[in-house]
């Protein structure tokens, strides 16, 4: 039995989600479908993803493990399993790691990052990869509003409503709000996420750059812990995972919070 570990690289427009679910295709789905010609007359072996992306959400670093039969080498897998998936799903490298190694228990961090486009016209090409907010936006408030939000915190107010969790209590390591041209880009990385939390997180600074909220709000928000005092969900396709950390526990930047 061997332990792989997969960095994977998808548009997530046609997908439900990484979550195998009954209501339509699923990243973990076509991976494990791809996976199973390597071991015919057996199932295929289960993929456990880092990160529970939601439907229309992207990813360029999304980390899974998979324990295998099959003693192909690595490149010859990532080959295979390119060649089997399709053209939107892509696995970029793949490592063989201790048996032990599990991809979301594991995990020390992720980063994410969302794409906003103030333009007045959304090039068709972009369309499922940007959030369309046609209007001047206060740079310079938003950052305001992130830095408040840096720390550890109970983030209740910043999940989805009807999540199962019980503990919010999250780290988030740095909000960067950042302009390139027309574009907005708005980098989260934190110790973990709660259902939605970067999508309402992104809601509620462009609220805040909009003028209709001022950056004391979302530390009320915050303080408040009520999912209705926060502001709205951002969009999916704007969001991308770029990057899984693991190795030793990063520090937390304000502790005590």
């Amino acid at each position: 039995m061997r332990n792989l570990k997969l960095t994977i690289a998808y548009d997530g427009t046609a997908y439900v989600g990484w979550q195998r679910q009954d209501n339509g295709t699923s990243i973990q789905q076509v991976i494990e479908e791809a996976l199973g010609p390597f071991t015919p007359g057996v199932p295929a072996p289960s993929v456990t993803g880092a990160s529970r992306t939601d439907a229309g959400v992207h990813a360029l670093g999304q980390v899974a493990s998979v324990r295998v039969l099959f003693d192909h080498p690595l490149d010859a897998v990532r080959r295979a399993l390119n060649i089997r998936l399709p053209t939107d799903v892509r696995i970029v490298d793949v490592h063989e790691v201790p048996e032990v190694f599990h991809a979301r228990i594991d995990a020390r961090g992720k980063l994410y990052r969302y794409r906003i486009t103030v333009a007045p016209v959304v090039l068709p090409a972009q369309r499922w990869f940007v959030w369309h907010v046609p209007a001047a936006c206060d740079i310079g408030a938003m950052r305001d509003a992130a830095l408040l939000l840096v720390g550890a915190h109970d983030f209740a107010a910043f999940q989805a409503t009807g999540s199962s969790i019980v503990d919010t209590r999250r780290v988030i390591r740095r909000i960067d709000v950042a302009t390139a041209g027309d574009e907005i880009h708005i980098e989260v990385e934190g110790d973990g996420f709660l259902r939605h939390m970067v999508r309402i997180i992104v809601g509620s600074l462009v609220d805040v750059g909009l003028g209709t909220r001022s950056p004391a709000w979302l530390a009320a928000a915050l303080a408040g812990r009520d999912r209705r005092a926060a502001g709205r969900t951002a969009p999916a396709q704007g969001l991308v995972l770029e990057h899984v950390f693991y190795g030793p526990s990063r520090p937390d930047p304000r502790p005590g919070q």
